[in-house]
C-alpha cells in the first residue's frame, strides 16, 4: 500500500460509524489488501479490549459511587 492508501484508509476509520464498518470490510473481505486487512482485524481486536476494559472500569466505579452514597 503507498502512504495515499494508508492517508485514505485512516481518513475513513476516522469517520465514527463509516470507520466501524469499514473495519468489518476490510477485515473479513477476500478481496481487501493484506495489509489493509489485517490492520482492520488488529484495529477491532484493540476495540474489543478496550471496551472490555471500559466496561469493567465503569462498572467498578458505578459500584464505588453506589457504596460511598449509601452510608
Amino acid at each position: 500500500m503507498s502512504m495515499k492508501d494508508w492517508i485514505i484508509t485512516l481518513i475513513i476509520t476516522a469517520v465514527p460509524l463509516v470507520g466501524f464498518v469499514m473495519l468489518f470490510v476490510w477485515g473479513f473481505s477476500d478481496t481487501a489488501n493484506l495489509n489493509k486487512k489485517n490492520f482492520a482485524r488488529a484495529s477491532l481486536i484493540l476495540l474489543a479490549v478496550f471496551t472490555v476494559i471500559y466496561m469493567i472500569l465503569a462498572v467498578v466505579l458505578f459500584g464505588t459511587v453506589m457504596i460511598s452514597t449509601r452510608s
